[in-house]
């Protein structure tokens, strides 16, 4: 994992990413052949990268991991989440959830859980990895179901995503193919495919009009976050042992979410530092760019109980998604 992660983001962001992160001993020991990049160990550099991007984009989850640190404990990656749009006009990229299932599954992901979100017209896809279920970060995949907005939104969302252009090129799907059939990739390819697959967690259309916008934030937060973050990660997840105890721990001092979401089993809780807030590009009705504060990406904080079987209970909640997903909300 070492030589793999020097390779992409040099030495001494390695080592910061080595402190900041609890890794998995199955892929940190570098036990495997050399030159060999298994499965998981590409998955967990892919986790790492975004993880890292978030940090850069989001200055209150920066702080966190700091404060973390200093008290001598490392984050747990849990998942991360992101957004996409299911509709029938997405430009070059595939619709819904389909734009990182085509990365996922070669990484060795598997879609596990489907989980309805009916009160902001999406849907939640949870892919866990088959190998390392408990160990690697789980992705939180939420479609936007357009059809179900009025027409001028969804006359909106044609406008924002319509125009969207594919991140991949045909050496990656290549390198992408290679994994899934023979499960590694030898350094060199990994170098090469980890930062294309985590250039797919970005904005791929142009900046948003002013009154599109405006309208989407009539009738969907979450498609109005899309419009300015496009398929960035959301948020991502630390994985603690309280975090009941954590939430009385740091509110007052953080900018902390209310409650601490419990799902129906009461094995998973949830809470969140709200979204730090960004400067994003519009375009008005002249033409000009209009400059225009709103909600960037936070952080998330997660306990998980065990199953009656003894294992991780991995699953997610309805309930838990919506009601953390206001993080966002402007």
């Amino acid at each position: 994992m070492n030589a793999l992660l020097t390779r992409l983001v040099g030495p001494a962001r390695c080592v910061t990413l080595h402190a900041q992160v609890a890794l998995p001993a199955q892929v940190a020991d570098d036990a495997q052949p050399p030159d060999r990049c298994g499965q998981a160990m590409v998955a967990m550099a892919l986790g790492l990268v975004l993880f890292e991007d978030l940090l850069v984009r989001v200055p209150t989850a920066a702080r966190y991991v700091a404060d973390q640190n200093e008290r001598g404990r490392r984050v747990v990656l849990d998942h991360g989440a992101v957004r996409t749009v299911d509709w029938h006009e997405t430009g070059r990229l595939p619709p819904g959830a389909e734009l990182f299932r085509r990365l996922l599954g070669p990484l060795g992901y598997a879609e596990v859980g489907r989980y309805p979100l009916e009160r902001i017209h999406m849907t939640g896809r949870v892919f866990t990895h088959t190998e390392l279920p408990e160990q690697l970060p789980q992705y939180f995949v939420s479609e936007l179901h357009v059809a179900h907005l009025a027409p001028e939104a969804q006359d909106a969302v044609t406008r924002t995503v319509g125009g969207s252009v594919e991140p991949l090129g045909d050496q990656v799907l290549g390198e992408l193919a290679e994994l899934r059939e023979r499960g590694w990739l030898s350094q060199r390819d990994a170098t090469h495919l980890v930062p294309a697959l985590a250039s797919c967690f970005g904005r791929h259309h142009p900046d948003p009009r002013l009154d599109d916008y405006d309208t989407l934030l009539r009738h969907s937060a979450e498609m109005a976050w899309i419009a300015t973050e496009g398929n960035a990660f959301n948020h991502a997840t630390d994985r603690v042992p309280d975090v009941d105890a954590l939430a009385e721990e740091l509110r007052g001092r953080w900018p902390l979410k209310d409650t601490v979401e419990r799902s129906r089993s009461g094995r998973v809780r949830q809470t969140a530092l709200r979204a730090d807030r960004v400067t994003r590009q519009f375009t008005d009705g002249g033409g000009r760019t209009v400059p225009r504060e709103v909600p960037g990406s936070f952080f998330e904080l997660i306990s998980r109980g065990t199953l009656p079987d003894g294992g991780l209970d991995l699953t997610f909640d309805s309930g838990n998604a919506q009601g953390i997903f206001r993080m966002t909300a402007r």
